[in-house]
């Protein structure tokens, strides 16, 4: 499926000898055969083997999905090419769901790992400087917020993780050469590290000094989901603007879904799908994937029944959504990755997820080179990322995406009303990705909201609510 430029050359369908291969080991040699596998024969075949190793796991044959697993490490590597690199980790993710169902060597392999948000701070700035996608929602955020807040005096923004204090600084300035002059803007920060905190309070303060706006920085430690809103400080007079830059989606899980199994998908229909996957002829794994979509194959055709917007239990965002909208904010930006992970079933979030992560895998082998330190620190992100999508059930399942219109209902339902992202921020994204001399990133309107693409494929949304009575 990949050669080394990137570029596919399927013409035939070598799928149709996988079946004869049997998943044994030889006697010899583990799989000598594997040696012999073109470059996009072995796309071909990882993808196989990746699905059909999910289907062992989610039936419970843990000696078949080993032998998968097996034969996945011999074909797939971090360093590799697209498929090899997107392989190594959702490996590595159905072999942590594996490891889950023994839960005391789970916790004993575990044991000694150590959580660095440090680097988790520091590969996100990778993502801002390589990536366009971050940028593009800040500069749509806040002139959503410069739009909302015209003629206000008292300025009151929450965002909910503060991490980069370039979306604020760009804010700062953009108030200081308002027509009527700035407001006071006070900007009260989230993030469950102290220290990133007290460094955001001191660039943003010093940016407001330079500029001569009266500033003020409210931290407050805490994670999302134990936030309490009464420290949230909303003063009478303010007008209130919140900004989500890829949260929300981590409060999605119902209290009812720690007792939901997941089913399992049937073989015959990962068949079918893999045969039309054979026949592709396609550049990129994005593209081969979305190629196979529009052919008429579509993994989650009951995503909307295993993934409702109200279930029997109650659930974070529920009571979350109904806080912000008793704030009554003038505006609210909403930035989520558009993508539907958040299925019960594991066979159903397997092949939501390969689609999304294979055009990011994809951005990053556009703008990177494959021994870049910073590719291969993004890619272990995504992995964890991955990860936490395949192997993760309950409470502990935080990456719970959801495409766009599924998050229009949820506002609508609390009560929300939709405000519709101005002309000037579109043109100001659109000249954004026009930058960065790539005809891969696209930029598209739906509905008043923003969809910014890899190629055709959807990868962040950006909306704006407001309260309604």
């Amino acid at each position: 499926m990949f050669q080394e430029d990137g570029s596919s050359s399927v013409t035939s369908s070598p799928l149709q000898m996988f079946p004869m291969m049997s998943l044994s080991p030889g006697f010899m040699s583990p799989y000598p055969w594997l040696k012999d596998l073109k470059p996009e024969e072995r796309g071909l075949y990882l993808i196989h083997l990746l699905v059909t190793c999910a289907n062992h796991v989610s039936t419970g044959s843990l000696e078949n999905a080993n032998i998968a697993l097996d034969q996945i490490s011999h074909l797939a590597s971090p360093d590799g090419d697209t498929m090899q690199r997107i392989a190594s980790y959702f490996s590595e993710a159905l072999a942590d769901r594996i490891l889950r169902t023994w839960p005391g060597v789970y916790k004993a392999f575990r044991s000694t790992r150590i959580s660095v948000v440090s680097e988790e701070i520091l590969v996100k700035k990778m993502f801002f400087e390589f990536l366009p996608f971050v940028k593009v929602a800040f500069v749509i955020s806040n002139q959503a917020i410069v739009e909302a807040m015209e003629g206000e005096r008292m300025v009151h923004v929450i965002d909910l993780n503060v991490t980069e204090p370039a979306q604020w600084c760009a804010l700062i300035r953009d108030l200081s050469a308002r027509p009527e002059g700035p407001p006071h803007l006070r900007i009260t920060g989230i993030h469950q590290q102290k220290e990133v905190l007290e460094q955001m309070a001191h660039i943003l303060t010093e940016e407001a000094e330079k500029l001569d706006i009266p500033f003020q920085f409210n931290p407050i430690v805490s994670k999302l989901e134990n936030l309490d809103v009464e420290k949230l400080r909303v003063k009478t007079g303010e007008a209130l603007a919140i900004s989500s830059m890829m949260q929300l989606h981590s409060l999605l899980a119902s209290d009812n879904e720690l007792k939901k199994k997941s089913p399992s998908t049937p073989m015959n229909a990962i068949g079918i799908h893999l045969q039309r996957i054979a026949q592709m002829n396609q550049g990129t794994l994005g593209e081969l994937l979305e190629k196979d979509m529009v052919n008429g194959y579509s993994p989650s055709t009951d995503s909307a029944s295993s993934s409702p917007l109200s279930s029997n239990g109650s659930s974070n965002i529920d009571t979350f959504l109904n806080a912000i909208w008793g704030l009554s904010p003038k505006v609210m930006v909403v930035t989520e990755q558009d993508s539907d992970h958040n299925g019960n079933s594991l066979m159903e979030r397997l092949s939501e997820s390969l689609y999304f992560y294979a055009a990011l895998f994809d951005c990053l082998e556009s703008a990177l080179p494959r021994a870049s330190l910073e590719r291969l620190r993004m890619e272990k992100m995504l992995g964890e990322e991955i990860k936490n999508v395949i192997a993760c059930e309950g409470m502990e399942r935080k990456e719970r995406h959801e495409k766009l219109e599924k998050w229009n209902q949820r506002f609508e339902l609390a009560g929300f009303a939709s405000v519709p992202l101005s002309y000037y921020a579109m043109l100001q994204a659109k000249r954004l990705l026009q930058s960065y001399s790539c005809d891969g990133y696209k930029i598209k309107e739906e509905n008043g909201s923003v969809v910014i693409c890899w190629q055709d494929r959807p990868l962040l949304s950006v909306s704006a609510w407001r309260f309604k009575r």
